[in-house]
């Protein structure tokens, strides 16, 4: 109480002061200020683009879709896709997925990816974006 709420003057005593202020911090106890915790912790992630080439003209694209949309795995969610035109009425797929850095890397979708042999030629990684 060493700054005290009331002008000490003339006219209250020490003892009034004293007074007026053990009833004002009794009434209005000061709030103790809890650091705060950050409970969730931010996660890294990357947003991947890629294009995967069919295995030939003849290749069921929508199978092909299906079977790369079943992998699954923990920090991997997948998100648009679209068929691109390549030449000669080839086309290529072309589907993005959210990544968590710590959990997914190219690599294993890549190696995921390439064993739907019957499927896919090979899988390109075009766009990485950080989130």
């Amino acid at each position: 109480m060493t700054e005290h709420l009331i002008y000490v003057n003339n006219w209250f005593s020490k003892y009034e002061v004293n007074r007026a202020e053990e009833i004002h911090y009794s009434i209005f106890k000061p709030v103790e200020r809890k650091p705060v915790v950050n409970k969730s912790k931010d996660v890294a992630k990357s947003i991947f683009t890629l294009h995967i080439i069919p295995y030939d003209d003849q290749t069921d694209l929508n199978a092909m879709e299906q079977a790369v949309r079943s992998i699954e795995a923990d920090g991997l969610v997948w998100g648009q896709a679209k068929l691109i035109p390549v030449a000669y009425g080839i086309r290529k797929l072309q589907i993005g997925c959210v990544v968590e850095d710590d959990k997914i890397d190219f690599e294993f979708l890549e190696e995921k990816i390439g064993e739907f042999e019957d499927y896919v030629q090979r899988v390109d990684l075009v766009i990485i974006q950080n989130l």
